[in-house]
């Protein structure tokens, strides 16, 4: 052959690495195009298994390592990666929900899973009820779905989670269970009371990867976890059609945070209970939303999950209703006035968050704080002294 130019030898390069290469790090494979041995290699089926490769859309090397790890996490058997902790929600309901199916979400859900079921499903035909959290949802012959979160969004009530999902599998309704709080790591959403309920648990889990096994407040990601082969079937199938991709650097960044998020929930979660425990104590406040403070709502249902009754992880996040005379403006200045907290949406990065939030706007059935201006802090790796001493002088705000 005669000499190639130099484009086409800087495609076509002999060299190949050696094998035998072994490192901690998983290596970063990117494609779009994959290469086949042969043209009856291209023919030949493959499936969606995390073992074989059509084109990059659907997985390398470094996604498939990852999703492995997350089932295993998880206790699942299948997972499938999504670019976000909402199009986590939304392939869930996308690929499950029909013309005539009804689908139920707790009042106190993600805010976009709250658009997606008032706004988008019911261009498909799909109605939707809410239910109070702490109750077990009623039931009718097209519930096909129920949504739950443990904890809730912003308020944080602990669902009656067990109740829910013995209820749904007498029925026959299928459940998928947002475990981005847990991670994990609080307990298992496939198994979340094994000493108490064994077997019983959610159908689909999904996690917003961006949080805990991120880490680093710089990637967006989400997980889809099953343990049944024909309901990942039914869910790859809508994943493979929705064109849900993601760019292997991001990959990289999940796996590399991985190792220390059980470290990360840990401390945060220690943290976040020193600081909302003290908060219940300030004349400021009216109450402090957080799973672990008895008397926060859900509190005795979340005690009866995790490996052992009352033990449960508890994650960074807690909530604070000011007493009803603060008004909206003077809790703005209370937050503008923290030193510590970065004013962002987004928790479990290494920077401590505040957020304000008014709530008339995001339930249907009521709120037990009305009149209340609320706060969401969701506590960083800062030293925990260090943000005490940062609330207590960002209250004089509030005089």
């Amino acid at each position: 052959m005669s000499k190639r130019g130099p484009a086409t030898t800087l495609i076509h390069h002999p060299y190949q690495p050696p094998e035998g290469w072994a490192a901690m790090p998983v290596p970063v494979a990117k494609a779009s195009t994959v290469l086949f041995k042969s043209t009856a290699d291209l023919h030949q089926p493959r499936l969606r298994d995390g073992q074989s490769y059509r084109y990059g859309l659907h997985g390398t090397p470094t996604s498939y390592t990852l999703a492995a790890r997350l089932a295993t996490l998880e206790g699942a058997q299948h997972c499938l990666l999504v670019p976000s902790g909402l199009a986590a929600v939304t392939l869930t309901s996308l690929a499950l929900l029909r013309p005539g199916d009804e689908v139920l979400v707790p009042d106190n859900v993600y805010g976009q899973n709250r658009y997606l079921s008032e706004s988008w499903l019911p261009q498909w035909g799909v109605t939707h009820r809410f239910y109070d959290p702490l109750m077990v949802p009623e039931l009718r012959d097209n519930t096909k779905l129920v949504w739950l979160e443990a904890a809730g969004s912003i308020t944080l009530e602990f669902p009656d989670l067990l109740g829910t999902l013995a209820a749904c599998r007498a029925r026959g309704v299928l459940t998928a269970l947002d475990n981005t709080w847990g991670a994990g790591l609080a307990f298992n959403g496939f198994e979340p009371a094994p000493a108490t309920h064994p077997g019983l648990g959610a159908d689909i889990v999904v996690q917003a990867l961006t949080k805990y096994p991120s880490g680093g407040a710089d990637v967006l990601m989400g997980s889809v976890c099953t343990r049944d082969q024909a309901l990942h079937d039914r869910l790859n199938y809508a994943h493979e059609h929705l064109g849900y991709g993601l760019g292997q650097n991001d990959v990289e960044l999940v796996l590399r945070g991985l190792p220390t998020m059980a470290l990360r929930y840990a401390a945060q979660d220690r943290v976040t209970r020193e600081l909302a425990s003290w908060m219940t104590g300030r004349p400021e406040v009216a109450r402090v939303f957080h799973p672990a403070l008895a008397g926060s709502p859900g509190h005795e249902f979340w005690l009866q999950v995790g490996d052992t009754p009352g033990q449960s992880g508890a994650a960074c996040l807690f909530s604070v209703a000011f007493q009803p005379h603060y008004s909206a403006r003077r809790v703005d200045a209370f937050v503008d006035a923290l030193q510590l907290f970065g004013i962002g949406y987004s928790w479990a990065g290494p920077m401590s968050l505040a957020v304000p939030y008014n709530m008339s706007r995001s339930r249907n059935l009521g709120l037990p704080f009305e009149g209340h201006t609320l706060v969401r802090f969701a506590i960083g790796l800062e030293d925990g002294a260090d943000l005490r001493a940062d609330i207590a002088q960002a209250l004089s705000a509030l005089v």
